[in-house]
């Protein structure tokens, strides 16, 4: 499965300069936050694949214009051709807005969530914005990882945690890294990488909410 990771800043390859040869190929599409909303609708408009997001500390506007065509798959379990997704989107809270949160208030939504995971025995993607306390998180207070997801990545051993907001020319940040049995995906601008899966000829497994839809 081919999937593209997109956050932080519109590519000018998939939007100003534009081809559908763009996403030939791309069965999923994760959007890791603060992107214009009108840059997923354009996505979703050229692609099949589900486009599924969640939010950054800039995505206020999302709250007025949410993006057309695609998913919003905060605090929830999306299951794409039996891959369980995990969103958790904003980041550590720095100043009044929206999509931020302490420590303490991520660590809520995260035990929130307790019945979901358990009914569907875990998951293989954690999709957010922030990374993990860290984990290539930065330096400054407003860039800080939360402590709480390098608690879900060692419980659950996900295939794969994708997230944004530390952007890759702030420094000697890595597009991917590994935790355990987690690969660490930067989903700065963008990335495409590939998840094993059956074969994508076969009817998928399930698509669609597997553990309920989020707030």
């Amino acid at each position: 499965m081919k999937v593209l990771a997109i956050a932080d800043v519109e590519s000018r390859l998939l939007w100003d300069f534009f081809e559908p040869k763009m996403l030939e190929g791309v069965h999923l599409v994760l959007a890791c936050g603060d992107l214009d909303p009108r840059y997923l609708s354009f996505i979703a408009t050229f692609t099949p694949a589900p486009v599924l997001y969640v939010h950054g500390n800039h995505d206020a506007r999302y709250q007025r214009t949410p993006p057309e065509g695609c998913t919003c798959i905060e605090d929830t379990v999306y299951n794409f051709r039996g891959l369980r997704i995990l969103g958790l989107g904003g980041s550590i809270r720095y100043k009044p807005g929206p999509f931020q949160y302490t420590e303490k208030e991520m660590a809520r939504r995260v035990t929130r969530l307790r019945y979901k995971l358990m009914r569907s025995r875990g998951f293989d993607i954690l999709v957010a914005h922030s990374p993990a306390a860290g984990l290539n998180d930065g330096p400054d207070r407003a860039h800080l990882g939360f402590a709480c997801f390098g608690g879900l990545l060692d419980k659950y051993q996900p295939r794969y945690f994708v997230h944004g907001h530390v952007h890759m020319n702030y420094g000697q940040v890595p597009r991917e890294c590994r935790r355990g049995a987690t690969t660490v995906i930067n989903a700065y601008e963008r990335h495409v990488f590939t998840i094993e899966t059956p074969d994508l000829t076969d009817p998928p497994r399930r698509t669609g909410w597997l553990a309920g839809p989020g707030r």
